[in-house]
């Protein structure tokens, strides 16, 4: 899938494609009412349209990445919601039958300009949007509907599968995939590596897709 990309626009890769085939292999109901957080340029919201949704709706707190997703999805003809802001603000009331999210989620303490690292920026542990995410879900998840999440296990999918499960979804791991440490990784080794975060030498990062299930009616 060839996607166009502003500047500062999280470039589609593991992760992304991960995702997509997690949503191929979880069999979208059709006429599902999807939304996807943290759209970026909008692959995933593609990828929904194309397996079946009825409606799908993405999500991004950046006007760049606003734009890309809107480039790719009318030059493809495909009508997407697009909403700029914070997702867990900008959607009150609104509830959904699938849920895919791709968000930031690298640990990082460095002090570099949040602008130029808020497409992978999770925070000094990776979860400053993974918890709010995890909070709002249980509110924005049609009783029956499903949620995909991907991430790095850096980011401590453990806490995730358990933040979901405490908050009444039942919650699994569903993908994963090990895949060579991408440049912002790279460039991070060392901080983590003083954490404890990665073992010495370690090149090489595992990334989850954790599936939540609102079962409760």
């Amino acid at each position: 899938m060839r996607l166009l990309r502003c500047p500062g626009v999280y470039r589609p890769q593991g992760d992304t494609w991960l995702l997509v085939r997690a949503l191929a292999d979880a069999q979208l109901p059709r006429w599902s009412r999807v939304l996807d957080i943290c759209t970026g340029t909008g692959a995933v919201a593609i990828a929904a349209v194309r397996a079946g949704a009825r409606a799908v709706t993405a999500v991004d707190v950046s006007r760049s990445a606003i734009c890309s997703a809107w480039l790719n999805s009318r030059l493809r003809g495909l009508p997407i919601e697009l909403i700029h802001g914070d997702f867990a603000e900008v959607l009150p009331g609104r509830r959904f039958d699938v849920v895919l999210a791709n968000p930031p989620y690298v640990p990082c303490a460095e002090p570099e300009s949040f602008a130029r690292s808020r497409a992978w920026n999770g925070g000094p542990d990776g979860r400053s949007l993974l918890d709010k995410l995890c909070s709002m879900l249980p509110d924005v998840l049609a009783p029956g509907g499903i949620a995909l999440i991907v991430h790095s296990a850096l980011a401590n999918g453990k806490m995730t599968v358990e933040r979901l499960r405490d908050s009444g979804l039942t919650t699994a791991v569903v993908a994963r995939q090990m895949i060579p440490f991408g440049p912002v990784l790279r460039r991070h080794t060392e901080w983590l590596e003083r954490g404890g975060l990665i073992a010495p030498g370690q090149c090489e990062e595992e990334l989850l897709v954790i599936r939540a299930d609102h079962t409760n009616y």
